[in-house]
């Protein structure tokens, strides 16, 4: 385990040394001037070309990214040019909004996985089960997060649909409003939180239920047909310990990697889905930091997204090798 932990890291440090030079050089593909976006857009000359002296973007770009990396090894991320704050305190403003959102739909895909693959494990065959999991599983997350807002909150008002909390004063000491409400003795925030979520994060989680769910409920057949299994049955074991003894472990692998796959393509789909819902988390921030053409606050949070998928990916293996056996990390 201690020779896999190091090998992660080793690799986790090329990534991510990989990742920051692709958005690095951003800076010369993308159209935009970082002096004249600090100095203002009526700014004269002489005041643009003073800012540009001064953050150096005069200089060759191995000697500032150079730079960026010295900055980086030391945790500074740069300032944002559109908040004019370090892009740290931005990110650590932020990313509270995003783990509680990305967390909560996680949890929610992984039960409604169980919830699709009892279904069709219960009901094998029926069309109409797998005709209703390929149109929500192919439909795009922008479409089912913008179904969702207009028939639940535009239509019928049963929830809300924008922002995450009504109460706009309310700043608790994790971030994390559900836990803080309950960390401060107010229930109706945690309740108030919860309510803002449903939303988005049923929208996130609903293409990881479906994916996770079939595979989960392929490799379940698969499983429970096998010689072993008949074997324990004909020993007198019931169908629920079988189920939950041979079936679920030994079927584990194949959900757990398209778990893996769905946990990865979230990271595009907070994007989407904050943007749509108003969600002020990174995904949010970094749309909006896009269009101001803000590539330190840009860089910055794809480092943060970077070391996420990187801490995804490990888990995602240990998890598989303590399933299955003949993994080996």
């Amino acid at each position: 385990m201690l020779a896999y932990l190091a090998k992660s890291i080793v690799g986790a440090v090329i990534v991510l040394l990989m990742m920051s030079f692709i958005v690095f050089g951003l800076q010369s593909i993308i159209p935009a001037d970082p002096a004249r976006a600090i100095a203002g857009p009526s700014a004269p000359p002489e005041a643009v070309e003073a800012v540009r002296k001064q953050l150096g973007l005069d200089d060759p770009a191995v000697v500032q990214y150079g730079r960026f990396l010295s900055r980086l090894a030391h945790g500074d991320l740069g300032t944002s040019v559109r908040t004019r704050r370090p892009v740290s305190d931005d990110i650590q403003q932020f990313l509270p909004a995003t783990l509680e959102l990305g967390l909560t739909s996680i949890a929610l895909g992984v039960a409604l996985a169980g919830v699709m693959a009892a279904l069709q494990f219960l009901v094998p065959g029926s069309a109409g089960i797998r005709l209703a999991l390929v149109g929500v599983g192919s439909t795009p997350i922008f479409l089912s997060a913008l179904l969702l807002a207009y028939f639940f909150w535009f239509r019928l008002d049963w929830l809300p649909g924008a922002g995450r909390l009504a109460y706009r004063d309310f700043a608790g000491p994790t971030g994390f409003n559900v836990i803080d409400g309950i960390l401060v003795g107010r229930p109706d925030v945690s309740a108030d939180a919860l309510l803002h979520m449903i939303l988005p994060a049923f929208a996130l989680a609903l293409p990881i239920g479906v994916a996770v769910g079939r595979s989960l409920n392929g490799a379940l057949h698969d499983v429970m047909n096998q010689a072993y299994v008949r074997t324990a049955r004909g020993k007198g074991l019931g169908e629920t310990r079988v189920l939950f003894h041979h079936g679920l472990r030994n079927a584990a692998t194949a959900p757990l990697s398209m778990l893996g796959l769905q946990v990865r393509l979230l990271f595009g789909n907070l994007l989407v889905v904050e943007r749509i819902f108003g969600w002020p988390g990174l995904g949010l921030y970094t749309v909006q930091s896009f269009a101001s053409a803000d590539l330190p606050a840009v860089l910055g949070v794809a480092m943060v997204f970077g070391i996420l998928y990187i801490l995804v990916n490990t888990l995602i293996e240990i998890g598989q090798s303590m399933a299955d056996a003949r993994i080996s990390l």
